[in-house]
């Protein structure tokens, strides 16, 4: 086992009293030198692309309906199992398929809220999940991290805090996923701890919980309760963290992301739900089919957790895209992704469910072919009117590999996305006919009135295109995109300062990590 970190300096004396630490945590950080765009929390007004017809959503509703009442859906948990008992649904005596009736599931989707409001230790960084609104978060999950000066990589403690840093740093990212890269240097059995404590005390973001053992579930809530300043009774009240469980596609529901989703359910904090469902390989090749499963295995979930807990927080996640049939290796950013993606939008608003989709694509470097399939699957996200966007930022690989590049190159992406989302108006004022009145057919716009008045904040302006000519790009030096990515990143970890925190709350959070270090953390296979 590696030597467990030293925070020993973070531990309160025992009878220090704890402090709230809301008010204090509503002072952000020091803002970057970087031109981006404020915190805001965007709302998606275009009407969404829908590819299927009214009979299109009712056949893959009818086929979901077929394979949760006779093929059934493998609940890997015996205390799911036993509350699918309770409920009525048939549950193999001697095996762990679990058969519902369609009437049942409806009625227990029906109790889900369309949206749903998530309140981090910092108030202002609330966000709401359904409806139009749309937010995105950082790459989740990746062993591997890589940028253009040290190179690919194994995820270590020092890049997972760097990731962490431009997380925060980047108005562009609402909400924090996973580990933006997994720091394989810390002990699986306290990585938790490590992990936790670093993301509540450099981001005021909201929090992400991994079901991935019982311990580690309930470590996570504890440090979110903690940071923010709660109550247990405060805690439980109103969503203040997440989770997102993945079925083992095909059909089936594991046994920790069951246990960490009920866990959650039981205190109100809101489950996403997201099989993954590759057309080709785990589910059939047709995208039409793919989504049909997606839904049922989906549904099966929101089905327990709304009679657990009625009028839990949920969501929906749709991560159907179709696999290389030469080698079987997962495709993004593909026409079949960003189909399946809208056809998802469909059934989520079918069901009156927020949806969770990714930007996702599994190129190898931050060069053309990443930008292209993050492009088509933001796009994806923005056409079907998905809520919450996964992997956001810092993808690649196929979400084997974080880079730092990437990361900025998306954050540009974002931002321009949140820019085109901005509320059109036509007012006498927009439409400026005195000032063209004013031009007529032989003068030019730079020197009215109008524009003077408006050009500073008329359009996007980026922090990473380059719109110079050649002449003056090559006298520059002539850096491509990644090149100049390398340089924003850096910058930004250079002036990254973390957002305050109450001492009180800070000493607290680091008493809990060091006394669960010492009862030996989380259990393990290692």
């Amino acid at each position: 086992m590696a030597e467990p970190i030293d925070v020993s300096d973070q531990v309160a004396s025992s009878g220090e009293h704890r402090r709230r630490g809301g008010r204090s945590a509503n002072r952000r950080g020091k803002q970057t030198g970087i031109a981006q765009m404020p915190w805001q929390v965007p709302v998606n007004a275009d009407i969404p692309t829908e590819p299927m017809d009214g009979d299109g959503m009712q056949a893959i509703h009818e086929g979901a309906m077929r394979i949760l009442e006779d093929v059934g859906i493998w609940f890997l948990n015996d205390e799911a199992k036993a509350h699918l008992r309770k409920a009525g649904c048939l549950v193999d005596d001697d095996g762990d398929r679990v058969r519902m009736g369609r009437d049942f599931v409806m009625e227990m989707v029906a109790k889900a809220p369309a949206s749903f409001d998530i309140t981090p230790r910092n108030p202002e960084r609330k966000i709401t999940i359904g409806g139009n609104r749309m937010v995105f978060g950082n790459v989740s999950s990746p062993p591997s991290c890589a940028d253009l000066e040290r190179g690919r990589r194994p995820g270590d403690r020092e890049s997972f805090r760097d990731l962490v840093k431009l997380s925060q740093s980047f108005n562009c990212i609402h909400f924090m996923g996973g580990y933006p890269v997994e720091p394989l240097d810390i002990h699986p059995g306290v990585r938790h701890l490590d992990c936790l404590h670093d993301k509540l005390t450099l981001t005021d973001k909201v929090m992400h919980a991994y079901c991935l053992g019982s311990e580690r579930v309930e470590d996570v809530m504890e440090m979110v309760r903690i940071a923010g300043g709660l109550s247990h009774d405060e805690f439980d009240a109103a969503p203040r963290m997440y989770t997102n469980i993945n079925s083992s596609s095909p059909l089936k529901h594991d046994w920790p992301m069951l246990d960490g989703a009920m866990r959650l359910a039981r205190r109100g904090q809101p489950v996403i739900v997201t099989p993954f469902t590759l057309a080709g390989a785990m589910a059939p090749v047709t995208i039409a089919g793919a989504v049909c499963q997606s839904v049922a295995e989906a549904l099966a979930a929101v089905a327990l957790l709304q009679f657990i807990r009625p009028g839990l927080p949920v969501g929906y996640g749709s991560f159907t895209s179709n696999v290389d049939m030469k080698s079987g290796a997962p495709a993004f950013g593909t026409p079949e992704y960003m189909r399946a993606t809208q056809m998802s939008g469909q059934m989520a608003r079918f069901y009156g469910l927020p949806l969770r989709a990714s930007n996702a694509c599994v190129a190898n470097a931050p060069d053309n072919q990443s930008t292209w399939e993050s492009a088509f699957s933001l796009w994806a996200c923005v056409s079907s009117g998905v809520n919450m966007v996964y992997h956001a930022a810092g993808w690649l690989e196929g979400g084997l590999c974080a880079s730092y590049e990437k990361f900025v190159m998306d954050c540009e992406m974002l931002q321009q996305v949140i820019h085109y989302m901005q509320p059109m108006t036509v007012s006498a004022d927009d439409l400026a006919i005195d000032a063209i009145t004013e031009v007529g057919p032989t003068g030019h716009f730079f020197g009215t009135e109008h524009t003077q008045a408006r050009y500073e904040t008329a359009f996007y302006a980026p922090f990473l295109s380059d719109w110079r000519n050649h002449d003056a790009w090559l006298d520059a030096g002539a850096d491509w995109t990644p090149r100049r990515a390398t340089g924003i990143w850096k910058q930004m970890l250079g002036e990254f300062e973390p957002p305050p925190m109450d001492d009180a709350i800070r000493d607290e959070l680091g008493a809990f990590v060091e006394r669960r270090k010492r009862e030996g953390g989380a259990p393990t296979d290692f």
